[in-house]
C-alpha cells in the first residue's frame, strides 16, 4: 500500500486509526448487491428479525407452520437483511479550489480519501466523481481494501480545471447514480447560480446528503488593502475596488449571511451541513466533527 498512497494526502498513521471507523447511513438505503453490512429493512437472509401477520400475496414460503399448530393462526418470518451500502464522494475541482494554503482542492482530496478508504475496508461500494462544469471525470464504484491503490491513484491525478456549474453537474450526477446512498459534496459553494437547484437535485432522489463547504482561510479573514484590480479567476469578470476596513467588514457580514443562509437551506431539506476552513486539519473533521455529524463511527 505503501506505494499507492500518497503520503501527502494520508499518513500511515492517519491509516491505521481509519481502519477502526465504518460510514453510518442515517436513512434506509437499498443496495443493488447483497452485501456484509446488516441493514434496517427486513428481508430474506438467514438471520431472523421478527414476525409479521399473513396477509394475501405474502411468499408461503416464509409461513412458520409451528407458530400455526400452535396459536392456529398465519404469520411469516422477516429476516434481517444484508447489504450494500452505496457511497458516492463528489470533489469539485473548479478554478477557485485552486485557492488557498493548502489548496481548497487538496484538502477536499484528503477528506476524500479519507471517507473513501474507510468504505473500501468495510466493503461498502464506493465511487468518485470530479466536477466543475459539469462531471468531468469518475471511478466507478469499487469494494474492498484491494481498490484503495485505484482511489489513491485516482485522487492524486485531479487538477484544478474549468469554470464550475455546480447545478449542471449535480444533475448529471443523479442521472448517472444508480440509486439512493450517501453523498458526500466537497465544494466550496462559490457559484453564482447559487446553491438551491444542484441541492434540490440531490433531495429529489432520497440520497443521505453530506454538503462540506471549504473555505480557504485568505477567503475568510482577507488581507488586502490599497486600490486593487480583482479578477474572478473562473469566468474572467473584473472589478476594481478600494479595499478599506469597512469593506472589509462588510464582506465578511456577506459571507456569514451566506454561510448561515446555506446552512438553513440544508436543514430545512435533511441535509447535513458542514464548514470548514483549509487551517482546520483535516484529520480533526474526519475522526471528530464528521463523527459527531454521524457519517463515521
Amino acid at each position: 500500500m505503501s506505494n499507492a498512497t500518497d503520503e501527502s494526502l494520508l499518513s500511515a498513521e492517519f491509516l491505521a486509526r481509519l481502519e477502526q471507523l465504518e460510514l453510518v447511513s442515517r436513512k434506509i438505503l437499498t443496495g443493488r448487491f447483497k452485501g456484509d453490512r446488516l441493514s434496517k429493512r427486513k428481508g430474506t437472509s438467514v438471520e431472523f428479525a421478527d414476525y409479521k401477520n399473513y396477509v394475501v400475496g405474502d411468499d408461503l414460503r416464509f409461513l412458520d407452520w409451528n407458530l400455526f399448530a400452535r396459536l392456529d393462526r398465519l404469520f411469516i418470518k422477516l429476516f434481517q437483511e444484508e447489504e450494500d451500502l452505496h457511497f458516492s464522494i463528489l470533489i469539485d475541482n473548479s478554478i477557485s479550489m485552486d485557492f488557498g494554503t493548502p489548496t481548497k482542492l487538496h484538502y477536499a482530496k484528503q477528506v476524500a480519501a479519507a471517507l473513501a478508504f474507510v468504505g473500501l475496508v468495510n466493503l461498502d461500494r464506493v465511487a468518485l466523481y470530479v466536477f466543475n462544469s459539469d462531471i468531468a471525470a469518475e471511478l466507478s464504484p469499487l469494494r474492498g481494501r484491494r481498490s484503495v491503490w485505484r482511489m489513491m491513484n485516482f485522487l492524486q491525478d485531479i487538477k484544478p480545471a474549468g469554470a464550475g456549474n455546480l447545478s449542471k453537474a449535480m444533475k448529471t450526477f443523479v442521472l448517472k447514480s444508480s440509486g439512493r446512498g450517501i453523498v458526500v459534496l466537497l465544494t466550496d459553494f462559490m457559484d453564482k447560480a447559487g446553491f438551491e437547484e444542484p441541492l434540490r437535485y440531490l433531495v429529489a432522489r432520497q440520497m443521505d446528503v453530506y454538503a462540506i463547504q471549504i473555505l480557504s482561510q485568505e477567503e475568510i479573514e482577507p488581507d488586502l488593502k490599497g486600490d486593487l484590480r480583482l479578477i474572478d479567476i473562473e469566468d474572467n469578470d473584473v472589478a476594481e475596488v478600494t479595499v478599506s476596513a469597512a469593506l472589509i467588514r462588510r464582506y465578511k457580514q456577506n459571507l456569514a449571511a451566506f454561510r448561515a443562509a446555506l446552512q438553513e437551506y440544508c436543514n430545512r431539506r435533511g441535509i447535513c451541513y458542514i464548514f470548514t476552513s483549509t487551517q482546520q486539519p483535516f484529520d480533526q473533521l474526519v475522526l471528530t466533527y464528521l463523527r459527531q455529524r454521524g457519517l463515521v463511527r
